[in-house]
């Protein structure tokens, strides 16, 4: 019987969602309790990687189980035994077609940046002090819509067939933290383009490594003058991973959402 499992991690302590040798990973950890739990071997498959360091939020896997369980109460222990840093929210029952990753439709990844420094959205935002032109940066985002070979982004030695994605969304927005790490009130900042806080959303219907943490980079050299949108359009267009920017940090990155047909 098949089932899907809802989680949300924070990924700073590991190397990533997918088994590795030698290193801590997600789902090295699920598939272990599970297996403690089920009292048999249990393998997880994952609706994609996440790069080391990055965090998820309601990612979906799916594994199979020999026979029915009270999943409420599996639900319960998992979140028992595994680390403070891995949460568990449900366990459902799926069709045996159902498949975490192939049966996805799109996925959602967001990128925080914050352009003062603070203590309290640090671990979980990249600090990025240089004027920055954000209507420049949303011009350029706005051309990464549609179905392109994004291989200028993809880290160099990927072993996918393919590099072609089909992008719906890509945009940077201001937002305002309201709830801090010691319990109190952040003061809301001007929502315009002097902002303190800002966050880029992307939607594919699948993403390459390293993919969007090149191109939060290469938006950032345009938001800094440094790159123009009509030398960003080229990159999109036909350029190589040597002509994009530098990878931002991957602790301010989240998988946000993973979507799938009913």
């Amino acid at each position: 019987m098949r089932y899907a499992i809802t989680l949300s991690y924070d990924g700073s302590g590991f190397c990533g969602w997918q088994i590795q040798p030698d290193a801590e990973t997600i789902q090295e950890c699920l598939e272990k309790a599970l297996s403690t739990l089920l009292r048999y071997g249990i393998s997880v498959t994952g609706a994609g990687r996440t790069d080391s360091g990055v965090n998820a939020i309601s990612y979906v896997a799916h594994f199979d189980a020999g026979n029915p369980f009270d999943a409420g109460q599996i639900c319960y222990k998992l979140n028992a035994i595994l680390p403070r840093s891995i949460v568990i929210h449900s366990i459902t029952p799926v069709p045996d077609d159902f498949h975490a990753r192939f049966s996805a439709t799109r996925r959602e990844y967001t990128y925080f940046l914050h352009r003062r420094k603070d203590p309290f959205v640090s671990s979980f935002s990249y600090l990025c002090t240089f004027p920055l032109d954000f209507k420049a940066m949303n011009r350029a985002a706005s051309l990464l819509v549609g179905t392109h070979d994004f291989s200028c982004f993809e880290k160099i030695g990927a072993d996918n067939k393919t590099s072609i994605c089909t992008v719906t969304e890509a945009f940077w927005k201001p937002y305002s933290p309201s709830i801090c790490a010691h319990g109190g009130i952040l003061p809301s900042p001007q929502l315009d383009d002097e902002s303190i806080y800002w966050y880029f959303r992307i939607s594919a219907d699948r993403f390459l490594r390293n993919m969007v943490r090149a191109i939060v980079g290469s938006l950032i050299e345009v938001g800094r003058g440094k790159r123009s949108v009509e030398e960003f359009a080229k990159l999109v267009d036909g350029g190589d991973r040597s002509m994009a920017g530098e990878s931002v940090p991957g602790n301010a990155l989240f998988l946000s959402s993973v979507k799938y047909n009913k």
